[in-house]
């Protein structure tokens, strides 16, 4: 089953998902540098927050968006730079297979035994 970007940091959701047969969780997100605050870097917590997901439901998937984005505001522009990073966590919330960091789109596999 999948939750869309900012279902991912409220452990309900992963859990409703799990109790409704979900075998594998996906989490599409766009996550990156935090224009109010260049100095913050949220990466890891991102990445630990969906391991524990992984660790504690099933095993989970997680894709982020990659490249950079300026939104035009009444304030001036706003930047984001996205962490790219996708990622595959097992039931040990052990990650077996990762993107790198803010690079080009690739496809990320692992194989799992469901039973």
């Amino acid at each position: 089953m999948s939750a869309i970007c900012w279902d991912q940091w409220f452990p309900e959701a992963a859990r409703a998902m799990t109790l409704q047969g979900a075998e594998i969780l996906f989490y599409p997100t766009t996550i990156g540098s935090e224009p109010q605050d260049q100095g913050l870097d949220s990466r890891d917590h991102w990445k630990r927050v969906m391991q524990g997901h992984a660790g504690t439901n099933l095993v989970e998937f997680s894709s982020n968006r990659i490249g950079k984005e300026v939104i035009e505001t009444e304030h001036g522009n706003s930047e984001i730079t996205f962490y790219g990073n996708s990622f595959i966590a097992g039931v040990t919330r052990k990650i077996v297979a990762a993107a790198m960091i803010n690079m080009k789109p690739c496809v990320l596999v692992a194989q799992f035994d469901l039973d």
